[in-house]
């Protein structure tokens, strides 16, 4: 329930969503004076939420920092890699599809070639409130099986809904695999901050080694200040998505 719960509440953290509703309302009260009031509001919304400049100084004050291999050191028995965009399977094709995510599996074979890692720990199942077919870490171990990683070295959780699941179920596989495991936890640098809460909750001993890093350097230029983008309705949906789920994975003690 906690599942359906969270996607459907999802939706309405839309900006997109709210601008929608003030224009449908705006349209409703439009041989009013309170109408026009609205539709100014939405595109107002429109206008502030499509800005780069101020989503990037949103994002920079939630997303966990990068963080280099180097810095990290060597010796963690495994890289823990949650699903979420990261890859698909298209049936009628045959092939992998890999998603706006695959920064996630990219640097956790990384990590394994430069020997940072011995194990891959692959957590991510049916996440979508529609498709319930999508095993995500089923499809990351057939694509680490076919660049020749071993099968040996790969522990897969398909069934995980939600972070709290991830990082459960995840302790789970790993006591019994390997007990008292050192990890590095793979994750988007927006959700890293709910995901740690998480695993540490579980009890792993992990450390972040965060990925699809949105911001870089501040940018000052024109188009960056001035021109509405309108890719960052998308960022925006996923930052309010983390920072409210951190919010209530805190209040419902899963932090």
């Amino acid at each position: 329930m906690f599942f359906i719960i969270s996607k459907i509440t999802s939706y309405f953290l839309s900006p997109l969503f709210w601008i929608l509703v003030l224009g449908l309302v705006a349209f409703l009260l439009r041989k009013r004076r309170a109408g026009r009031w609205i539709l100014l509001a939405a595109l107002i919304l429109f206008y502030l939420f499509s800005n780069r400049f101020l989503l990037d100084e949103a994002v920079r004050a939630w997303e966990y920092p990068l963080t280099s291999q180097s810095d990290i050191g060597s010796g963690y028995d495994a890289a823990i890699v949650l699903g979420g965009g990261v890859v698909n399977y298209d049936k009628q094709a045959g092939r992998l599809i890999f998603r706006e995510n695959a920064d996630k599996i990219l640097q956790a074979v990384s990590l394994y070639m430069n020997g940072r890692v011995a194990y891959f720990m692959l957590s991510g199942g049916p996440g979508d409130l529609f498709v319930r077919d999508l095993y995500e870490a089923s499809y990351m171990r057939t694509y680490l099986l076919s660049i020749g990683i071993p099968d040996s070295v790969i522990l897969v959780d398909s069934v995980s809904q939600t972070t709290r699941e991830n990082a459960r179920n995840s302790a789970e596989i790993m006591s019994r695999a390997i007990p008292g495991a050192r990890c590095l936890l793979v994750t988007t640098s927006l959700h890293m901050p709910r995901s740690m809460g998480c695993f540490q909750k579980a009890g792993l001993d992990v450390t972040p080694f965060p990925t699809n890093k949105l911001t870089g350097r501040r940018r000052t230029d024109f188009e960056h200040l001035f021109i509405p983008q309108t890719e960052c309705f998308i960022y925006w949906r996923n930052l309010l998505h983390e920072v409210v789920g951190y919010r209530v994975y805190k209040m419902k003690k899963y932090l």
